[in-house]
């Protein structure tokens, strides 16, 4: 069985993404680890947490960065509501964070499973960074990273060349790409657009389950937002796609092997991700010999939203509490 961390700064797209991971029977998630992002960093916890009890799984979550490796954290515009939840007083969590700092959590688990630990990235990856720095040896030994990062080949949603994931804290992204670990991205282009849960899926969601209905709540603030400023009575949800491409392989439908450069100096690039793709020949630069990591070029629509939609129905009587798939220690 696939050996998973998720690593998130949780909004309600984070959340969703945190579900099809809890409801999955063929990986075993070790722990969450998350970072201040979207929300704080005790935000962001609880609101793990939240999400983790809804679904009825007792996976330990565990707090890591509070900023960003080498700047201030600013305040930014969430289309989520100021809890990152919808504003819908819904995160009252019985269960508290662990009182392991996440990076060590990654740590333990990347020397405990070498060459089978996989982390899924739904935020900035400031967290991952931190635990290269602190131990690269021990890194190298992560299978594979996956991330919801970059606009992928499209425009940005930070800045017009920057995803806010990776904007959020560009000197770590840059960090992880210079790794010796595979990256999968998925990128913004790939999560937006057709893709999507229109508001009568949602609304069919909240009859469903009890996590259909945590979900729902979750996601009003960004549905408001989407049918204000695009005219879309829909939620997009990043995060939820760049986990199918993670644990559902099958929704995958393209992929291109590319070398990737992240800019990380200050200024109107800061934070854009290029990609160099296998095969390709670059007049202004020597061929390159590594291309390690991918980006996901597309998925099957159809197969994520059936997916996604049958996910609730077949957990609907989940029991309020599920032992953790890991011992405690």
């Amino acid at each position: 069985m696939r050996k998973i961390i998720i690593d998130t700064d949780t909004a309600s797209d984070d959340a969703a993404a945190l579900m099809m991971a809890a409801f999955c029977p063929d990986i075993e998630l070790l722990g969450v680890t998350v970072l201040a992002g979207n929300v704080s960093l005790e935000q962001a916890g609880n609101n793990a947490l939240m999400t983790l009890e809804v679904c009825g799984n007792d996976t330990d979550v565990y707090l890591g960065a509070k900023q960003p490796l080498f700047h201030k954290r600013e305040e930014t515009i969430s289309v989520h509501g100021k809890d990152g939840m919808g504003d819908k007083d819904l995160i009252h969590p019985v269960k508290k964070a662990a009182k392991k700092r996440a990076v060590d959590f990654i740590l333990d688990m990347a020397q405990k499973y070498p060459g089978e630990l996989e982390i899924i990235a739904t935020g900035p990856v400031t967290n991952i960074a931190l635990a290269i720095l602190q131990d690269r040896e021990t890194m190298s030994h992560v299978k594979r990273i996956w991330s919801m990062g970059t606009p992928g080949f499209g425009p940005g949603n930070a800045t017009p060349v920057s995803e806010f994931n990776v904007f959020i804290d560009a000197e770590a992204y840059a960090l992880m790409l210079g790794s010796e670990i595979p990256v999968s991205i998925a990128g913004f282009d790939l999560c937006v657009g057709d893709i999507e849960i229109d508001k009568y899926e949602l609304s069919y969601l909240k009859q469903v389950s009890k996590a259909g209905k945590f979900l729902h709540d979750a996601t009003s603030v960004l549905l408001e937002f989407n049918q204000k400023t695009r005219g879309q009575h829909m939620v997009d949800l990043p995060d939820a796609v760049a986990m199918a491409t993670a644990i559902w392989p099958e929704v995958v439908t393209g992929r291109c092997a590319v070398h990737c450069e992240c800019c990380n100096v200050q200024g109107p690039a800061y934070g854009q991700v290029i990609f160099y793709k296998k095969g390709s020949t670059y007049e202004s630069m020597p061929a390159l010999k590594e291309y390690k990591d991918e980006v996901i070029t597309s998925v099957d629509k159809e197969i994520f939203t059936k997916k996604f939609m049958s996910m609730f129905e077949e957990n609907a009587d989940k029991p309020a509490k599920k032992e953790a798939k890991t011992k405690k220690k």
